[in-house]
């Protein structure tokens, strides 16, 4: 893309999801809030010089908008000639969706994954038909994730994405990515993960796309080298890069309370940029 003379790197996330796809990757999507979280995330993408995703999702809106996300990483990709997407995460509400698409994201999620499975096809594939012509690609979730907990197979079964109901979930929506559910969970767990990759297999077997992995942080390392094998082309990062920025934040002002904002904030920017660089560097080098 060329606006007023430059090269913006920013692009469909679709392609990048392809590519992951067939060379046996996974694109991490790491959530922003504000500037040091963009800036961190696009300065891993320019030294490792390997894609990702720039997430926004719906609740951080009172933190910026949807315009002030697109126009900072506009600004700030300059700097770099790997492409990125903007992509806004987990949202339900399908007017901030058409919204987020002419501020400039190239790729929603719509999350209807409490509803019905009939009103989560019905809405998805508005989603699609509305984002498609605008060369905007849109990821849905089938199932469901715990917040800040464990699942267990036992006890979790219910809330595990169905095979069969993906492929007809698929096949009526025309997404191109479906977030599926196999046991991890929003933000951090407690207790020992219970990840289900035979879960994850039945679905591959079934669908022939990307898939997605919500819940990435703190998930073994072993487990998401499994996951990527059997499907997986995107994994969300949010908790752990959340994280670590308060933990390394607290340390300076608990060594010097009087550490001016300047230096937090450039130090933020170097945690963002180091816990993003590690794990896209998990997502490739296995």
């Amino acid at each position: 893309m060329v606006e007023n003379g430059e090269t913006v790197m920013i692009t469909n996330l679709k392609p990048l999801l392809e590519d992951a796809k067939q060379s046996g990757y996974a694109l991490g999507a790491f959530n922003v809030y504000n500037y040091e979280t963009i800036k961190g995330t696009i300065e891993a993408i320019n030294e490792t010089k390997m894609p990702a995703i720039i997430a926004f999702g719906q609740k951080y809106l009172e933190n910026m908008t949807l315009k002030e996300v697109v126009n900072l990483v506009r600004t700030i990709s300059l700097r770099t000639d790997v492409p990125l997407a903007i992509h806004l995460d987990h949202t339900k509400d399908i007017d901030i969706i058409k919204k987020a698409i002419e501020a400039g994201f190239t790729s929603v999620m719509y999350d209807g994954s409490a509803l019905s499975f009939e009103d989560n096809i019905k809405n998805t594939k508005a989603v699609v038909e509305f984002a498609h012509p605008r060369d905007v690609s849109v990821e849905a979730e089938l199932g469901s994730l715990e917040l800040g907990g464990h699942s267990n197979e036992d006890e979790g079964e219910t809330i595990y994405t169905d095979p069969n109901e993906a492929l007809e979930f698929v096949q009526k929506t025309n997404v191109d990515a479906l977030a599926v559910s196999i046991g991890t969970v929003h933000g951090l767990y407690k207790g020992e993960p219970k990840i289900s990759v035979t879960r994850l297999k039945e679905i591959h077997a079934k669908l022939d796309m990307p898939l997605v992995l919500h819940g990435g942080s703190g998930t073994p390392v072993e487990t998401i080298q499994s996951c990527i094998a059997n499907g997986i082309t995107k994994i969300n990062v949010n908790t752990e890069v959340s994280y670590q920025v308060v933990k390394t934040m607290r340390n300076m002002l608990e060594d010097n309370p009087e550490t001016h904002l300047s230096q937090l904030s450039k130090q933020a920017v170097d945690t963002v940029k180091t816990t993003v660089i590690k794990h896209m560097k998990l997502y490739r080098e296995f």
